[in-house]
């Protein structure tokens, strides 16, 4: 085969691969696609994994991270308590809110009509920031770090997302859970406890 024939061989095998490549991908099938998906694919032992995609005032993010369960059970969890404890304040929360919809500057946080003082709002800011939910940029801007997005909406969907969603009027995302089987749980929803099998 001549070095022309080759190249031409290699230039079809290439645009075929770009081809495949930027062909869109089988949509996922089921509400719970992702476990079904992370079960195939979990370490021994099982694994958590958080992952979400936003768009916001300031960009789209996109974050995915995970921990094997064995290492997260080891772990010594009091490490996290000064980083959750920053966001167990509403005005925290209503100022991370703020700040994701695009009031980054201590003006426009300012007119939220839960702030009290200047004083305060700059407290809350320190807390903010001493924790890592927060940080400042140019002109005094304030965002919430690009790795911090996503787990924060993860957090709040945690501690309550379906409430979160039906004050607005709207159903959430799903909330099935698995029995100790690995099948649906039965009366699984919002509000109730563990399945036992």
């Amino acid at each position: 085969m001549d070095l022309e024939a080759r190249i031409q061989r290699l230039e079809t095998r290439l645009a075929a691969l770009e081809q495949a490549s930027r062909a869109p991908s089988e949509p996922p099938e089921g509400d719970l696609w992702a476990l079904e998906h992370l079960r195939q694919a979990a370490r021994p032992g099982g694994e958590v994994v958080f992952a979400g995609y936003a768009e916001l005032a300031s960009g789209s993010w996109g974050w995915q991270w995970g921990l094997p369960v064995g290492e997260l059970l080891s772990a010594p969890w009091a490490e996290v308590a000064e980083t959750l404890a920053a966001l167990g304040h509403p005005l925290r929360l209503e100022i991370l809110r703020a700040v994701l919809n695009g009031q980054s500057n201590t003006q426009d946080l300012q007119h939220l009509a839960e702030i009290g003082t200047t004083g305060q709002l700059y407290h809350h800011l320190k807390e903010l920031q001493g924790a890592g939910w927060l940080k400042v940029g140019k002109r005094g801007t304030y965002a919430v770090p690009p790795e911090r997005i996503i787990p924060l909406l993860v957090i709040l969907s945690a501690a309550g997302g379906e409430t979160l969603a039906m004050r607005k009027g709207k159903k959430g995302g799903s909330d099935e859970m698995l029995d100790g089987h690995g099948n649906p749980a039965a009366g699984a929803g919002p509000g109730s406890g563990p399945a036992h099998p």
